[in-house]
Parts: C-alpha cells; structure tokens; sequence
C-alpha cells in the first residue's frame, strides 16, 4: 500500500528513528504500535508546541507506508482543508489528525470527525490524533464526539529538556547524512530559541543550503545563512 500525504508534503526527516525521545519512550513506542495496528481506540498525543507532535504523526505514516499500510495525514488547522475533506478517510488504515481542537465548536466540523470516528471503528482503521491539549480540555460541543475522543489512549509529550538537544541535534544529522561539527552546534543552540523543533526545522534547512552550495556547515557558513535569513 502507499503513503496518502492529502496534499500535505511529509517531512523526510520525521521518522520513528529521528525523534529525539527524551522522557517520551514510552510515547514513542505506543505511536509505532499504532502505526501497525487496526481497530482499537484512538490514539491522543498532546503537548506544547515544538514537543514533536507533528514529527510523530508523519513519522508514524511512513512506519505504516513501510509495513505496506495505507496512511494519511491532515493538519486540520491549515485554512485550505474543509469538513468534507473527511469522508471516506476511514478506508485508510491509518489516519493522522493533527490540530484536532482547530476545529472544535464547529457543528459541521464536529459532525464530520464524529462520522468519520464511528465509520473508522466500523472498518477496524487507526486514528492517531493530536492537539495541544488533552481530549478533557477541549470544548467540542458535540456529546457523542466528546465522549468518543475521551476514551482514545491519552499521551502526554514532554518537551526534550535542554541538556539533551546537544546529543539529540547530533544524531539527527548524523541520519541526514550530515556532518555537524560541534562548534557549529554549539553556536546554533546559543544563537536559536531552546526549543528543539525549532533546531530541528533550521538544521533541515541548513541540510538543504549546504548542498545547494556545496559548502561544509563551517559557523562562517551557518552565519551567513541565517543572516540572510532574517
């Protein structure tokens, strides 16, 4: 089976083996089990921003695509997808819905989740859902969808504290193919925000600068680039 991206572009970083998991193993681990599995409850993942919510929703897609599992990822926060967009997911093996309290409060947004949670059920899909919050804290307006959603298997993710993002921002590059001396680390975490999604979304386009130019990641280099950048 193949891989549904929904016109969304799946990160080619965002993969099982390049999350950085910190405290989150034990999220990780029920996130690939539900790349492969069917049926069963929701999956809940919720967290802050830059935790790696979006990473493990397209990572778990690829680990489905790779099982030969068709998948699907949606941002339902993005303002071009509609309701409709919905039907007929449920033919997929595994759907990613990330953002899902984007949409709360919507009587037709809600309706469609709440079509969409029940056809799933029906033909044993996999939903993996994620949002910022736990499903209790969202205030769907719909009892039948509310109480479905807060029945789902609830994670919470925590962010990678800071004193592993070294190591972790490392070893990513290292499965980019990419060779990261440490100096050119150490002047990244000191020059960029301490949030490790943010490091991660720079050294992809770092990644992808370098061999355009054909240039190692040298400071000089990686300074000349977010210089112009700003």
């Amino acid at each position: 089976m193949r891989q549904l991206p929904l016109g969304v572009r799946l990160r080619p970083a965002s993969t099982i083996a390049s999350f950085a998991a910190g405290d989150n193993a034990a999220v990780l681990a029920a996130v690939e089990r539900r790349a492969l599995a069917s049926g069963g409850a929701p999956l809940w993942i919720w967290g802050s921003p830059g935790s790696g919510r979006t990473h493990l929703l397209q990572a778990a897609c690829a680990r489905a695509a790779a099982a030969g599992r068709s998948s699907g990822y949606l941002p339902l926060a993005a303002d071009w997808i509609a309701a409709e967009q919905l039907a007929g997911l449920d033919a997929l093996d595994l759907l990613c819905l990330d953002d899902v309290a984007a949409v709360a409060g919507s009587n037709e947004w809600e309706r469609a989740l709440f079509r969409l949670l029940v056809a799933a059920a029906e033909r044993g899909s996999a939903l993996l859902i994620a949002a910022a919050s736990a499903p209790a804290a969202v205030n769907f307006v719909l009892p039948d969808l509310a109480s479905r959603l807060r029945a789902s298997e609830v994670w919470q993710l925590r962010p990678l504290p800071a004193s592993a993002q070294g190591a972790a921002l490392t070893e990513r590059a290292k499965l980019l193919g990419l060779e990261l001396p440490d100096e050119t680390r150490e002047f990244l975490q000191r020059r960029l925000p301490r949030e490790f999604a943010t490091l991660c979304s720079v050294l992809d386009t770092l990644d992808h600068e370098a061999l355009a130019a054909q240039r190692r990641l040298t400071v000089p280099f990686v300074r000349e680039l977010l210089a112009r950048a700003r």
